[in-house]
């Protein structure tokens, strides 16, 4: 007799203050139920929507074994499809179907997808600074603990913090978090020479530019970058200038990033099919869960394209469990963003401060040691929540300021 899904839930909580919501299937095996995440948190209310009014009523009753056939009704039942409210609603039902898939097997995820290529999973980190020195401070600490990739931004993403504009704009520009392109390629080229002046070759090293400047400064950017023989640099354009990556193929040998807004195929196919990304970076729940996910990363493989899955503190314990699950298996795996989750046995002093109540709500996560991600042999993700600690932590849907990003005239940014 079939386990069909019984009940739906979403779980919004915030336990280190950034909105993570998290879908749980519940089936008709008493006890048996999976954990997704569909974290959207600047719009994670209208992700919550989408799950208890629409594809709850669509799912309840449908047979949780039948993963790829739920995933492509959930995406086409709405008729427009590949937007990423309703793309993370589907990550969400889709890594819990997933997640009761090996729970029925009695396997780790991993084992699913052909088993174990690799024993752990390298991870890089994000160091930033007040000032060169700082930043050289924080990247010690990382190599303290073994971390052998850093990234490495001094200011965070070139610009300042959300504040009324500043000198040399024009009268009357709003508020924002504003950004000197020319200013900040000249302060990125100085911040690298600094660091390998003090680190020489013995780590990796990561640049994100986050699309903050235009497509022919991102030109500029990877040439001048190039003596320090980054890693990567990671989203050098925004998805609608991808055509502008084979400039910068062209004009620089600095390997690149690029995908974490990616929402669709169609976003991701020129740039791998024409090999021109080194690394594909897409946040999973983002492009609809573990299911497209893992198409995508064996589509990469056939171009020699590495897998280099969005890591931040915006998604839950749940996806990030899952990103370690595919980079298990991937025989093309690059390196994983990691945002600092450790379990608790694993004491350092903590640079963004202690995660205790991320470990309390979300039991079972991956344990980092020396520079690498190991998972639990749990069965599925591994990852459970405790429900009574998320209540604690309730979601702020206050405007996001962040994203308000601004060019020296006033006018916005991409992000």
């Amino acid at each position: 007799m079939a386990v069909t899904i019984k009940d739906i839930r979403t779980i919004c909580t915030a336990p280190e203050g950034i909105n993570l919501l998290v879908v749980k299937v519940e089936t008709s095996e008493p006890g048996l139920y999976g954990l997704g995440c569909g974290t959207f948190a600047y719009r994670y209310l209208a992700v919550k929507t989408v799950v208890d009014e629409y594809l709850k009523p669509l799912l309840v009753g449908r047979d949780v074994s039948q993963i790829e056939e739920l995933w492509q009704l959930m995406n086409q039942n709405g008729y427009w499809r590949n937007g990423g409210i309703e793309n993370n609603a589907i990550s969400g039902v889709d890594m819990a179907l997933w997640d009761i898939k090996g729970k029925m097997a009695g396997m780790p995820l991993y084992q699913l997808f052909g088993g174990k290529v690799r024993e752990a999973v390298p991870v890089y980190r994000h160091a930033d600074g007040r000032d060169l020195q700082d930043l050289c401070d924080n990247i010690q600490k990382y190599v303290n603990i073994g971390v052998k990739t850093i990234r490495c931004q001094c200011g965070g993403y070139g610009g300042g913090t959300y504040s009324a504009a500043p000198a040399g704009t024009p009268a009357g520009a709003p508020k924002g978090v504003y950004l000197d392109a020319k200013t900040y390629i000249k302060n990125t080229v100085k911040m690298f020479d600094f660091v390998r002046g003090r680190f020489g070759d013995s780590i990796d090293l990561v640049h994100d530019v986050h699309e903050r400047i235009a497509p022919s400064d991102a030109v500029q950017l990877a040439r001048e970058l190039e003596p320090y023989h980054l890693k990567f640099l990671e989203d050098p354009v925004s998805i609608e200038q991808t055509q502008w990556l084979a400039r910068i193929r062209e004009a620089s040998s600095t390997p690149i990033a690029e995908g974490e807004l990616f929402n669709n195929p169609q976003e991701w196919q020129y740039p791998i099919a024409n090999r021109l990304i080194d690394y594909i970076r897409c946040h999973l729940s983002q492009i609809g869960g573990i299911t497209p996910a893992r198409k995508l990363q064996i589509f990469a493989e056939q171009f020699g394209v590495r897998t280099a899955w969005h890591g931040p503190g915006d998604m839950s314990p749940v996806a990030h469990a899952a990103n370690v699950h595919i980079d298990l298996a991937a025989q093309n795996f690059g390196v994983q963003e990691w945002s600092g989750i450790e379990p608790p046995n694993f004491v350092i002093q903590k640079l963004s401060g202690p995660h205790g109540a991320l470990l309390e709500v979300f039991p079972g996560l991956p344990e980092y040691k020396d520079g690498y991600v190991y998972p639990n042999d749990n069965p599925g993700l591994g990852v459970d929540i405790n429900e009574a600690e998320a209540i604690k932590y309730p979601c702020n849907p206050e405007v996001v300021t962040w994203t308000q990003t601004r060019k020296m005239d006033g006018s916005l940014q991409t992000p």
